[in-house]
């Protein structure tokens, strides 16, 4: 049996390293290719134009006919790109969009009822009170107080503390003195504001 010979293994991958270029020796004398690679990149100065292609100079620059072109239809395509921007190409006769027509007026009914009087029907009691008192002209009081926004709690008859709050507060909002007592002032203010 022979012996293989294994390549010399450099140290490092070479998967990424980059090839050398060819040489003109390498890849045939007639392909053009340059010994130093900086040279491919760059148009040879010297050389005169082909026959029948004309050169522009354009800013220090010798153009050829074909890049003229190249430019040309460029600066084109950016214009129509610009005019289709605008609407210019989306066959209707006007350059601006139309509005979207406006939805249809709806109408709508509404029932409105219209109380004779906002404030509920109470009576205001037909004698003068003080706290301590007990009966009906007791529960009217208190059924009329709630109907004018100075509620004693639920009207039981019985002229409580809650009872006499609430006549204070009543005679605090007519400028009465607040003794709490329903007297001849407090009776007649209690029967304006009822009745009006």
């Amino acid at each position: 049996m022979e012996a293989r010979e294994e390549p010399r293994d450099p140290g490092y991958d070479d998967w990424f390293d980059e090839p050398e270029l060819p040489t003109e020796t390498q890849s045939g004398a007639t392909r053009g290719v340059y010994e130093d690679a900086d040279e491919v990149w760059v148009l040879p100065e010297d050389e005169e134009p082909r026959s029948g292609q004309r050169e522009f100079v354009i800013g220090d620059r010798t153009l050829t006919m074909t890049q003229v072109a190249i430019i040309g239809l460029s600066v084109l395509a950016i214009v129509f790109a610009i005019l289709a921007a605008f609407g210019l190409f989306n066959g209707s006769k006007s350059a601006t969009p139309t509005p979207a027509p406006l939805p249809k007026p709806v109408t709508v009914t509404v029932q409105t009822s219209t109380a004779a009087s906002t404030r509920p029907a109470a009576e205001a009691p037909s004698q003068p009170l003080k706290p301590g008192d007990t009966g009906p002209q007791v529960k009217t009081l208190q059924q009329a107080l709630a109907a004018l926004g100075y509620s004693a709690g639920k009207p039981d008859g019985v002229y409580g503390p809650s009872t006499t709050n609430a006549v204070e507060r009543f005679q605090l909002a007519k400028g009465l003195d607040e003794d709490g007592v329903v007297g001849p002032a407090t009776l007649a203010k209690l029967q304006s504001a009822l009745s009006g």
